[in-house]
C-alpha cells in the first residue's frame, strides 16, 4: 500500500502525500472530475470504485485498476449494474460511493436516485460484473457505510439521513440485517457537535470502520457552516467493538481541514470528503483517500496507534454520543 514517513518537523496524527492531488481535471475522455471515491486491496495490486462527474454534469460510478494505489487505470464507461436475475438495473445517477470486503466478496453502496438521494447497495466478486441488491433504505439518505464483518450474527450499514437539497443538519444513524436486504433495529450513534464549529452543521460517516483492540476507528467529515458557504473537514471517533450505536471517543478538533490549494479551490471550495483508507495490519500504517473541493482525489497518511492517542488527547462527545438510542 502506499506510504510516505511523517515530514520533519510534523506533528500532526494526519498528513498530506506531498505529492497530492493524485487525480485532477478531465481524468478520462468523458468525465471532469473524479473524486469522493473508494479503493481496496484486490488480486496482486488494487481496484476501487470511482466517482465521475461527466461532461454532462451527471454523476456516475467508474471501476478502477492500479499496481501501487496511487496511478490509476479508471475505465472511461460507467459500471453497468445488473439485478440479481442478470437484468439491467442502471441508477440515472451514483455518486460518493464505499467498498468493502466481506467474506471475500466486495459490497458497494453509493447515493442514487430513488425518488430523491437514496442509498444503492451491490456487490461484485471480480471489478467487471457488479449485482445490484434491493436499496437498503428509503429517501432521503446518504454516506451510507457497512462494517467489514457481522457483528452479533447481523450487518450493521451506517448512514445519514438528509433531505432532497444540500442538507443543512445530519447525524450518523447505524441500522442492522440479517441478510442485507431487510434493515431495521436503526440506531443513532453521533450528532453534529454543537460545541466544536468544525462539526457543527452535519456529520457523515467515511471509509469503512477499522477494527482495533480498541474499538472501531471511523472517520467521518465534519460540515461548518461560514459566510463562504460550507466547510467539510475530516475527525475520527472510536465506536464500542460489540455496540457500535456507542462512542468511546470522538475528535474535538479536526484532524484536517482544507488548506492546500487542491483543497480550497475547486468546483466545490473548501471540502475534504473522505471515502476510503487501506491499512496495513502489522504496521498500523493508514493511506486514507478523499475528495478534495469536489474536483480532486487526494491521500493523507497515518497510523493507527497515532490516531487512537489523538482522539484519547483531545476528545469530546456531543450528548448522547456514549448511549444507545432508539427515540
Amino acid at each position: 500500500m502506499p506510504w510516505q514517513d511523517r515530514p520533519e518537523g510534523c506533528t500532526d496524527a494526519l498528513w498530506r502525500y506531498s505529492e497530492n492531488p493524485i487525480l485532477g481535471w478531465n481524468p478520462t475522455p468523458s468525465t471532469a472530475r473524479i473524486y469522493n471515491s473508494a479503493v481496496v486491496p484486490f488480486g496482486d495490486g488494487f481496484a476501487g470504485v470511482f466517482r465521475a462527474d461527466h461532461r454532462t454534469g451527471t454523476a456516475a460510478i467508474h471501476v478502477g485498476f492500479s499496481s501501487d494505489a496511487l496511478s490509476w487505470d479508471i475505465r472511461d464507461e460507467p459500471i453497468r449494474w445488473v439485478d440479481e436475475q442478470g437484468e439491467p438495473y442502471q441508477p440515472s445517477y451514483a455518486y460518493d460511493p464505499r467498498v468493502v470486503e466481506i467474506d471475500g466478496r466486495f459490497y458497494v453502496c453509493w447515493c442514487t436516485e430513488f425518488g430523491g438521494a437514496a442509498l444503492g447497495l451491490g456487490y461484485t466478486d471480480d471489478f467487471e460484473t457488479f449485482v445490484r441488491l434491493e436499496n437498503p433504505v428509503t429517501p432521503f439518505n446518504r454516506n451510507g457505510v457497512l462494517f467489514p464483518r457481522q457483528i452479533d450474527g447481523t450487518y450493521r450499514l451506517l448512514t445519514r439521513p438528509s433531505d432532497s437539497g444540500h442538507t443543512p443538519f445530519g447525524d450518523i444513524f447505524v441500522s442492522q440485517s440479517p441478510d442485507l436486504t431487510h434493515w431495521g433495529r436503526h440506531r443513532r450513534v453521533m450528532t453534529s457537535n454543537k460545541s466544536t464549529w468544525w462539526q457543527s452543521v452535519k456529520i457523515g460517516a467515511g471509509p469503512t470502520p477499522i477494527e482495533t483492540s480498541e474499538g472501531w476507528l471511523v472517520f467521518y467529515h465534519g460540515v461548518s457552516g461560514t459566510a463562504n458557504g460550507m466547510v467539510y473537514s475530516l475527525g475520527a471517533a472510536l465506536l464500542d467493538l460489540e455496540n457500535p450505536e456507542k462512542v468511546l471517543y470522538r475528535s474535538r478538533g479536526y484532524l484536517l481541514t482544507p488548506e492546500r490549494e487542491y483543497e480550497t479551490t475547486g468546483f466545490v471550495p473548501n471540502v475534504i470528503f473522505p471515502c476510503a483508507a487501506l491499512c496495513d495490519g502489522d504496521t498500523g500504517r493508514l493511506a486514507i483517500y478523499y475528495g478534495a473541493a469536489d474536483t480532486y482525489s487526494a491521500i493523507a497518511f497515518g497510523t493507527i496507534d497515532g490516531i487512537v492517542a489523538a482522539l484519547k488527547a483531545d476528545s469530546e462527545l456531543a450528548p448522547g454520543d456514549a448511549d444507545s438510542f432508539r427515540g
